[in-house]
């Protein structure tokens, strides 16, 4: 087999790949003459989106300059292209004359810049090709690594085809102003609203694109919560919510929204001992349920291109998503890192999560398990730093709300039900604070105490 093998670096040189020559000099000329051309260039692409060597070496020693806050002009960039012995890797000082006979027009720089990054996209999903080919022919490389590698590969290339394009501060002012009219003729929270009151008035709601991670020890009723937020965004604003159950069935996460909106006890639920009366209820509820626009996955073992896809599925058939809930963040997986720790592995796949947030520009919910630490210190309140397996979650997430059992003399307390603090710990656009719930556990029930 070896010998149909393709030769990619043979390819790479022989074929002709997509670029854009005039589009390059462009760019690299408006950087010679406008300072504010640079930085803008510098945050949209790198030094590997240019196609040819000499445009690279000239782009690379623009950064340099900018950088070290050196001058940047024609004579500027030809004396520091001399004094470090770069003027034959560009060329020679006819290709840096050739710049200045270019007329760029400033206002097309996002255009021009467009032009080459969309042959640089293109050159990558091309070598991409080669390497999947490549991969094929090689027998001591699993199937299952190959195609893992393919997608980490292409959900790379579709991030940074998604990349959103560079905005002005009118364009920006003129949107904000038409949010801030359309608040004050409809004032209403901002965001998705969870349905409990204490919570909305500090978070304004679950805001599009943020990443929210809910945490707390093992059967401190993380998944209720979640499913209790689930039915109530749902049934206030009929957007549809994609729920991945990485830990229980789909027929369990069915009896506790059974359990939750019934009223009826979990154990009654299951053992299917009903009362007339409750079977009355429970068939209203079933109709109720059934007609929501709630979709659950309880496959094992996801990893982030797993729940991209999905989404993207449940996108073409519903057109929106309200909410992406995910029980939990310790149970995924993140085949491109397998021979990585585990920490390092929960961190790539929290910003990937965030990367997916803004990507769809959706709320992420993410169910996260808190260490043992908790339990024993003698203030048992949870903290950041107790994120079992961190890294970077609590620095990934817009929102982190812990669940924290309070010990209560409150006589009025039925013996199934618990004082508990709900806890949000980090707000990165607003204030923090202590929400107080009482969690029904036979009904897998959650509400303020306030509204109780």
């Amino acid at each position: 087999m070896d010998q149909f093998k393709i030769n990619k670096k043979q390819i790479l040189i022989d074929t002709y790949l997509p670029h854009n020559f005039l589009a390059e000099k462009m760019v690299l000329s408006c950087l010679l003459i406008n300072s504010e051309a640079i930085e803008l260039t510098l945050n949209t692409i790198s030094i590997e989106v240019f196609y040819f060597k000499n445009h690279q070496e000239i782009y690379k020693a623009i950064i340099f300059m900018y950088k070290n806050k050196l001058p940047i002009d024609i004579l500027t960039l030809n004396t520091f292209l001399q004094e470090n012995g770069l003027m034959q890797k560009i060329g020679g000082i006819q290709v840096l004359l050739e710049l200045l006979n270019q007329i760029p027009n400033l206002i097309y720089l996002e255009e021009y810049i467009r032009l080459i990054k969309d042959k640089f996209l293109r050159r990558s999903l091309i070598k991409l090709g080669y390497e999947i080919i490549n991969s094929s022919y090689t027998t001591n490389i699993s199937l299952e690594d190959i195609l893992d590698n393919l997608e980490n590969e292409v959900f790379n290339l579709t991030n940074k085809i998604k990349t959103q394009q560079v905005s002005t501060s009118a364009q920006l002012l003129n949107n904000i102003f038409s949010e801030l009219k359309e608040k004050f003729l409809n004032p209403t929270l901002p965001g998705l609203i969870s349905g409990f009151e204490n919570l909305d008035l500090l978070t304004q709601g679950f805001q599009k694109s943020d990443l929210i991670v809910i945490a707390g020890r093992p059967s401190m009723g993380k998944t209720a919560l979640s499913l209790n937020i689930t039915l109530n965004i749902i049934k206030n604003l009929k957007v549809p919510v994609l729920f991945f159950s990485l830990e229980m069935s789909k027929e369990q996460i069915m009896y506790r929204l059974l359990g939750i909106e019934s009223a009826i006890d979990q154990a009654i639920l299951k053992s299917g001992e009903l009362s007339q009366s409750n079977w009355i209820r429970l068939n209203k509820i079933i109709k109720i349920i059934s007609k929501l626009p709630l979709f659950i996955d309880d496959s094992p073992n996801l990893s982030i291109h797993d729940i991209r896809s999905k989404i993207k599925t449940i996108l073409l058939e519903q057109t929106e998503i309200g909410l992406v809930i995910i029980d939990y963040l310790q149970l995924m997986q993140n085949s491109g890192l397998k021979n990585e720790n585990r920490v390092q592995e929960l961190s790539q796949i929290t910003r990937y999560l965030k990367n997916i947030a803004r990507e769809f520009n959706i709320p992420i919910i993410t169910l996260s398990q808190l260490s043992r630490n908790v339990e024993n210190r003698i203030d048992q309140k949870p903290i950041l730093s107790d994120l079992r397996e961190s890294g970077s979650i609590e620095q990934d997430a817009d929102l982190v709300l812990m669940l924290s059992k309070t010990k209560s003399n409150d006589q009025d307390y039925q013996m199934n039900s618990s004082s508990i603090e709900l806890i949000l710990a980090k707000h990165r656009n607003g204030p923090t604070g202590i929400i107080k719930l009482k969690f029904n556990k036979k009904q897998m029930k959650f509400a303020e105490l306030d509204n109780v």
